[in-house]
């Protein structure tokens, strides 16, 4: 596992925003430091030079802020389906 980044907060939609160390692939699942799936890597956003991961889960609660969260490129959640686009 590699150390996805520390968490800067929580938005109002209940994801945690991360501030990255290294950049993950979307739909890598997330966890904590006790190997505890948080969530999964829904988009990544801001500056190149220091980018924020936006991780969605069951498990994404206030007292993530400040922690560390780390990912697995090899696990993912069955990847992404785009909406109205045929075949």
């Amino acid at each position: 596992m590699m150390l996805l980044g520390t968490v800067e907060g929580i938005t109002s939609e209940g994801r945690a925003l991360v501030r990255c160390e290294n950049l993950p692939n979307l739909g890598c699942a997330v966890f904590d430091a006790e190997k505890h799936r948080i969530g999964t890597v829904k988009r990544i956003l801001g500056p190149v030079d220091s980018p924020y991961a936006s991780v969605a889960g069951d498990n994404i609660t206030p007292k993530l802020k400040g922690r560390n969260l780390f990912f697995n490129q090899s696990e993912k959640d069955g990847g992404y389906k785009r909406k109205g686009r045929k075949g």
